[in-house]
């Protein structure tokens, strides 16, 4: 086949190296996450990251890379609070929208946090994602997560205070202070 002189090396990159897989990585995606409700944006992500991981690394191995993207990406929106209902809008009953309780600026401040959260986690190193989620979010204790992981308490409580310190320096970076 002859090579499209118009597409520019990232895109013949993506066409030759990561295109072909995109079937295989739909059903991976479906296999592994069954209640994902939207996998053409997890592939779309997948290949907005990958392309922009590709302009300053070399990607020696395109489809693992891609599937271990999707993946994270995946996680992340199962992880991430669903701050907008599915049901239409002239579904809603009258009685049902105003309700008492938190009021609806505070409730969707929260939500926003979590979502912050959920980001900042994200961007952790592997092990110490694993470590915070399975300490923080799971509330299993240092001892019993060092025992699953196969890892000293020590190495659980350094990698939890480095997940925590990250976590802490990225909402500072957007300017969120916690008193």
């Amino acid at each position: 086949m002859a090579e499209d002189p118009a597409l520019s090396p990232s895109s013949r990159w993506l066409t030759d190296e990561v295109l072909p897989h995109e079937g295989a990585l739909r059903a991976y995606l479906r296999g592994q996450f069954p209640t994902l409700r939207d996998i053409d944006d997890i592939v779309q992500e997948s290949y907005l990251r990958l392309l922009e991981t590709k302009r300053h690394h070399e990607i020696v191995s395109p489809r693992a890379y891609l599937f271990t993207t999707a993946r994270n990406a995946a996680l992340a929106q199962l992880r991430r609070p669903r701050i907008f209902s599915d049901e239409p809008v002239t579904e809603l009953t009258g009685p049902g929208i105003v309700e008492k309780g938190p009021d609806t600026a505070e409730t969707l401040n929260l939500k926003l946090e979590i979502a912050l959260l959920m980001e900042a986690i994200d961007t952790l190193p592997a092990r110490c994602r694993e470590i915070f989620i399975l300490r923080k979010l799971e509330g299993l204790p240092q001892k019993q997560i060092a025992a699953r992981l196969g890892l000293s308490e020590q190495t659980v409580q350094v990698q939890l205070g480095r997940g925590i310190a990250k976590c802490a320096a990225y909402f500072r970076e957007r300017g969120i202070v916690r008193c």
